[in-house]
């Protein structure tokens, strides 16, 4: 009977939702990647497909809400209104994460090019674009570069890969590298920026500092061992949340800000072997995560051309894709039902919906 009512409800999206095509079921997978998972609920995808893109490896939302996306291998990022109409677009090298503070200025990590010591080299870097000062205009925003700094010249291997903008207007960035040697200051890191006031009244984005206690090679919790993304919650704290793709026997971890008697400062909020999220090499490659209002948890992984879903306790829900379906997905975003994914091998920019939530 339950198979049943699906197939009624895929004929009645057949004829009443022409947007909408349903995932094979034979696409979804389990908690080790293979097979599928049962139940009448699936993913639909919404079309048409965005395309014209060439390995777009991030996609945001944001408060507005409008829809950014990192069009890595054009040089641009592209600015769309949630019916998909370009708005815009600003030429930066190749830009691979984006993020937004409160006052609705965009983050952007990418890179830049210039002459050090006579030899021209290319940078990671962090611009922040001023959009409301051009009325959210994309290509008249002004735009300031953040990083890297002149110590930095010195560690061209560096990378920016994620940032990640909190209530109070400060945000992080997720920093990795192959030098973690320093105790003070290793490539692996996530660094602290704060609105510091000028003489003049003004504020500034300025680097405070890294959050300590964070081991940049780990293997285990707290880590920061080559970080490729890292996603807020909306709402009045700092928690966050990493993907990471190094060494590391748990790539994606919750990471809550605790203030006790005792002691102040980032724990897991999962605990190993508690959770779906927290199963040891559960992941392969994660390279995108986001969280939607409810606390569920959306994690891009590209080196199982998967998406995973968890809910607010780490557990997973429903899961999908396969080789079939994506190629190597970046970027992960979440609005008002529709999930997004960055198809980044495919050059594409895929939406789904629950069947249940179909209007």
């Amino acid at each position: 009977m339950r198979l049943l009512k699906l197939f009624l409800l895929l004929i009645s999206l057949h004829f009443f939702i022409g947007c909408a095509d349903k995932l094979d079921t034979g696409t979804l997978i389990n908690s080790s990647g293979e097979g599928n998972i049962a139940g009448d609920t699936l993913y639909v995808q919404l079309n048409p497909v965005w395309e014209g893109f060439n390995k777009p490896q991030d996609i945001y939302i944001g408060n507005e809400p409008f829809i950014y996306i990192a069009d890595t291998d054009n040089n641009s990022v592209k600015m769309y209104n949630l019916a998909g109409q370009l708005l815009g677009q600003r030429e930066i090298k190749k830009p691979i994460a984006i993020g937004q503070d409160y006052q609705l200025n965009l983050l952007v990590c990418a890179e830049f090019d210039t002459v050090v010591g006579g030899q021209n080299r290319s940078y990671s870097a962090v611009y922040k674009l001023d959009m409301v000062s051009a009325g959210h205009i994309i290509e008249n925003a002004p735009i300031t570069r953040i990083l890297p700094q002149a110590t930095d010249f010195t560690k061209p291997n560096r990378k920016y890969s994620g940032v990640a903008g909190f209530y109070d207007n400060s945000f992080y960035v997720t920093r990795r590298g192959p030098d973690n040697s320093s105790i003070i200051d290793p490539d692996n890191s996530i660094l602290i920026f704060e609105k510091k006031l000028r003489s003049n009244g003004t504020k500034i984005d300025t680097l405070i500092g890294r959050i300590p206690l964070i081991d940049p090679i780990g293997s285990g919790i707290e880590s920061a061992n080559q970080v490729s993304a890292i996603t807020p919650f909306k709402k009045r704290n700092i928690d966050f949340i990493i993907t990471m793709i190094g060494d590391n026997s748990f790539k994606v971890q919750w990471l809550q800000y605790l203030v006790t008697t005792e002691f102040s400062g980032y724990k897991n909020k999962l605990s190993p072997f508690n959770a779906g999220m927290m199963i040891p090499n559960k992941f392969s490659k994660p390279e995108g995560v986001t969280v939607d209002n409810s606390g569920n948890i959306y994690v891009a992984d590209s080196g199982k051309d998967s998406i995973y879903v968890f809910n607010s306790s780490g557990d997973e829900m429903k899961s999908f894709g396969g080789p079939t379906i994506f190629n190597a997905p970046h970027g992960v975003a979440f609005f008002d039902k529709v999930l997004y994914v960055a198809d980044t091998g495919n050059n594409r920019i895929l939406r789904y919906i629950l069947s249940t939530d179909l209007r």
